[in-house]
C-alpha cells in the first residue's frame, strides 16, 4: 500500500477535485492508523504513554488480566484465574501453551521479570513509575504457570494493576535498556520500525487465541489533524484515534466519546515564585476555562477540579472549580511581591507537540491569560522525547520555574493509578513533598470499600485546594475518525490502547 506525504497526498487531490473517496483499501485486510505523535520508543514498559500504548498494548505484548472498558470489570488474558491468599499476597494462574513470538515458552518467570524490570529506577519505565510507585514486590513461583505476588503495602486491587502492565519475555528483552524490537505473546508481531515514518505489525499465525481479521497494521504519523482526517476520507488510512474538534465534521465517520483524559498544567512547587501558594492560586484564577470550551476544546468537555474523572472512586464533588477572576489573581501577585516573592521571574510553560488536539494553541492562549494578570511567561513547545525529560524524574536540572503541560489518563477507575505518581514524595511525575499527603496516599492505597473512597476524597481535597499542585483544565472528549469499510466503534479505551483484534470489516 502506498502512502503519500502531506502536501502532495491523494487526499488533498480528491478533496480539491470534489470527488467521492475511493476507499482503495476496501479489498484489503490491512489497516493504516494515523497517530499525531511519532513515538521515540517502542518499549512495552512505556505503554502507559498513549503514543506507545496504542501500538503495543494487547497487540504485541499482552496483560495478565484485561480490563473490560465496555462492560467494566476484569477478564482473563495471560492469567486464567487469580485469588487473594492473604492480606498482602495474590496468586495468579497462568495460561498454559502460550508461546512468545520467538518460540519460547511463556512462564511465571517472565511475569516476575516484567515487574522487577518496571521497578528498575535506572530504566525509568513509565508503567512502573505510574502504577508501581511506593510498592515493593516479593515472589513465589510454585510451578511454571503459578506465581504468588506479595506486596508492601498490601495492594487490595493488585489484579486491576496487572491489567495495565504488558508482560515481557525474560529471554528476549534487554534488562537495562529500552527494547527496540519487542517480542510479545499477542496476536500481532512487531515487524518493522522506520523511525519517524511508520511502524508495522503483522498477524501472529501461532497466536494462542482466536485469529483476528486484520492481517497487518501500519502506523503512520501526521502532526496536522486536518491532514490526518483527510487521509481517511481519501481512503489512504482507516483510523485516526485523535482528531481535533474543528476537523470532526463528518458525523458518518467521526465518533465522539468521553476519553478518560484530564488535561492540566503541573506546577513546579520547588521553585520561586511557584513555591508560594498565593502565586499558585493566582495561576488558577487567571485561566478563563469557559472561553476555551467550544473553541479549543469540545462543547462536551468538562471543566476539571481533579486529575481523575468523576466516575473514579474517591472523586471529591465538593472541590470547587476555580473561578475566572483576573482581578483577584493580580491582587495575589501584588501581595506576594510586597512580601519579597520574585513574581517577575520568568516562568516557562513546557508544552508537548501533539499531546492532544489544539495543544499548542491552548498553551498560547494560557500564556496570554497569565501575562494579562502580571506573570512573566515563556512558552517552549517540545516533541515528546524532550518534553519527557521535564515531565518524568529525574527532571531536567536548572530548568527554572516551570508549568508542564500534562494529560493524564485514568480509565480503570481507581486513584491508585494517579495519586502516588502525581503527588507522593518520590513519585516520578511529582513536584510535591508533603508528609501529610504521603500518609494519605499510603493509607488509601491499602484501604478497601468506603474507607478507601473517603481517604481518596480527602487526598484530592488537600492537593487541589490546600496544596494547589496543578492547574486543572478539562476532562476531555475525544474524536476518532473511522473508515466506513471498518466495523469499529471507539471507546474510552481508544485513548490508551487500540486493539487491532477488535477491528472487523464490513
Amino acid at each position: 500500500m502506498k502512502h503519500f506525504k502531506a502536501g502532495c497526498c491523494l487526499s488533498a487531490l480528491v478533496l480539491a477535485a470534489g470527488l467521492t473517496p475511493a476507499f482503495a483499501q476496501d479489498a484489503s485486510r490491512d489497516v493504516t492508523i494515523v497517530l499525531t505523535e511519532s513515538p521515540d520508543v517502542v518499549e512495552a514498559c512505556m505503554a502507559a504513554r498513549q503514543d506507545v500504548g496504542r501500538i503495543i498494548s494487547e497487540n504485541v505484548n499482552e496483560m495478565l488480566i484485561e480490563f473490560d472498558y465496555v462492560n467494566g470489570g476484569l477478564k482473563p488474558r495471560l492469567a486464567t484465574e487469580w485469588s487473594q491468599i492473604d492480606e498482602d499476597t495474590w496468586e495468579f494462574k497462568l495460561r498454559e501453551g502460550v508461546k512468545w513470538h520467538d518460540g519460547g515458552d511463556f512462564t511465571a518467570k517472565d511475569v516476575q521479570f516484567t515487574i522487577e524490570r518496571n521497578k528498575n529506577a535506572k530504566l525509568g519505565c513509565e508503567t512502573g513509575g505510574k502504577y508501581f510507585g511506593g510498592t515493593e514486590f516479593n515472589f513465589e513461583i510454585p510451578d511454571d504457570h503459578t506465581i504468588r505476588v506479595t506486596t508492601n503495602p498490601p495492594q487490595p486491587i493488585l489484579p486491576l494493576i496487572m491489567s495495565v502492565m504488558p508482560v515481557e519475555s525474560q529471554a528476549a528483552t534487554p534488562a537495562d535498556t529500552f527494547d527496540r524490537a519487542p517480542v510479545g505473546t499477542g496476536p500481532y508481531v512487531f515487524e518493522n520500525w522506520d523511525v519517524g515514518q511508520s511502524i508495522t505489525l503483522t498477524r501472529n499465525p501461532d497466536y494462542w487465541g482466536e485469529q483476528p481479521e486484520v492481517e497487518k497494521g501500519t502506523y503512520v504519523f501526521r502532526t496536522d489533524s486536518s491532514v490526518a482526517a483527510a487521509m481517511v476520507e481519501a481512503g489512504e488510512a482507516d483510523i485516526v484515534p485523535s482528531v481535533a474538534i474543528q476537523n470532526a465534521t463528518n458525523p458518518e465517520i467521526d465518533f465522539s466519546y468521553p476519553n478518560s483524559e484530564t488535561t492540566s498544567l503541573r506546577i513546579d512547587l520547588r521553585q520561586p515564585p511557584l513555591d508560594d501558594r498565593r502565586v499558585r492560586e493566582a495561576l488558577n484564577l487567571a485561566i478563563d476555562h469557559e472561553a476555551m470550551v467550544g473553541t479549543l476544546f469540545p462543547e462536551d468537555a468538562q471543566i476539571a477540579t481533579h486529575l481523575v474523572v468523576p466516575t473514579t472512586i474517591g472523586y471529591n464533588a465538593e472541590t470547587p472549580v476555580w473561578p475566572y477572576d483576573p482581578e483577584r489573581a493580580a491582587e495575589l501577585l501584588e501581595e506576594a511581591e510586597a512580601d519579597g516573592v520574585p513574581i517577575d521571574t520568568e516562568i516557562r510553560i513546557i508544552g508537548r507537540n501533539g499531546q492532544y488536539p489544539n495543544a499548542t494553541e491552548t498553551m498560547e492562549a494560557i500564556m496570554a491569560m497569565l501575562e494579562e494578570v502580571g506573570f512573566n511567561i515563556k512558552l517552549d513547545m517540545y516533541d515528546v522525547s524532550v518534553w519527557n525529560n521535564y515531565f518524568v524524574a529525574p527532571f531536567v536540572g536548572d530548568s527554572g520555574p516551570t508549568l508542564t503541560q500534562s494529560q493524564h489518563d485514568n480509565a480503570t477507575g481507581d486513584p491508585v493509578f494517579t495519586a502516588f505518581v502525581k503527588y507522593a514524595t518520590g513519585g516520578s511525575h511529582s513536584m510535591v513533598s508533603d508528609p501529610a499527603v504521603d500518609e494519605l496516599i499510603a493509607k488509601a492505597t491499602a484501604a478497601t470499600g468506603d474507607e478507601r473512597t473517603q481517604l481518596w476524597q480527602q487526598l484530592f481535597a488537600k492537593v487541589n485546594t490546600e496544596v494547589v499542585a496543578d492547574i486543572p483544565m478539562f476532562h476531555m472528549v475525544g474524536f476518532t475518525r473511522v473508515s466506513p469499510r471498518l466495523d469499529f466503534t471507539p471507546t474510552i479505551a481508544t485513548n490508551s490502547e487500540l486493539q487491532l483484534a477488535q477491528i472487523k470489516f464490513k
